[in-house]
């Protein structure tokens, strides 16, 4: 039950986008395409739930024994490219229309703060195995609804008539902090642990 509750604070009541800023390059750079938005937030969350796990393992089972915790950034890191290396292969292969829609946000995951940050909570929390995994899969669900969001919020934007000076980044960080704002509306209703 724990597991589902994380799932869902880490999509509504504390979303790592909405809720902690991060990951907002890609957020705002993908978020005008629906169809990209879509292909990233997948990518994001299949990123963050296998990084999630392999980095609890990593951690609880060879760095923490060993007494060198100190590596974690490190080694966070590189367990991030090597998964995210594994998705644009994927994605190369099998579906070339949205690896050359992404571009070069799709190696850019690599750095995504979301990705490290997803990592980094759960070890300063204490999560348990299947609460880190929960975490990561919830994360990516939650960055990917947001994202989903913004692109629909952004398609319906160009049959408006927005200020010259508002278009581009203007309005898409107003709408980002509105969406935010909207976000805090479920804080308190399931705690993140």
């Amino acid at each position: 039950m724990e597991a589902f509750l994380i799932i869902i604070a880490s999509i509504f009541t504390a979303n790592i986008a909405l809720s902690n800023f991060l990951g907002m390059c890609p957020f705002i750079a993908i978020s005008k395409d629906y169809h990209s938005a879509i292909g990233m937030g997948m990518a994001v969350t299949f990123v963050l739930t296998i990084t999630a796990t392999a980095n609890w393992i990593i951690d609880y089972y060879v760095l923490v024994p060993l007494g060198v915790g100190y590596l974690r950034f490190v080694i966070f890191i590189i367990v991030i490219a090597a998964m995210v290396q594994i998705v644009e292969m994927f994605m190369e292969r099998f579906s070339p229309t949205l690896y050359n829609a992404l571009g070069i946000f799709l190696p850019l995951i690599t750095v995504n703060c979301a990705i490290l940050g997803v990592s980094l909570f759960m070890i300063l929390r204490e999560y348990t195995f299947i609460k880190a995994v929960a975490f990561g899969f919830g994360g990516g669900v939650g960055w990917s609804l947001a994202i989903i969001a913004m692109a629909s919020i952004r398609n319906r934007l160009q049959f408006s008539n927005v200020p010259r000076q508002l278009q581009g980044a203007g309005i898409t960080m107003i709408i980002a902090g509105m969406m935010a704002l909207g976000f805090m509306g479920f804080a308190g209703m399931v705690p993140i642990q």
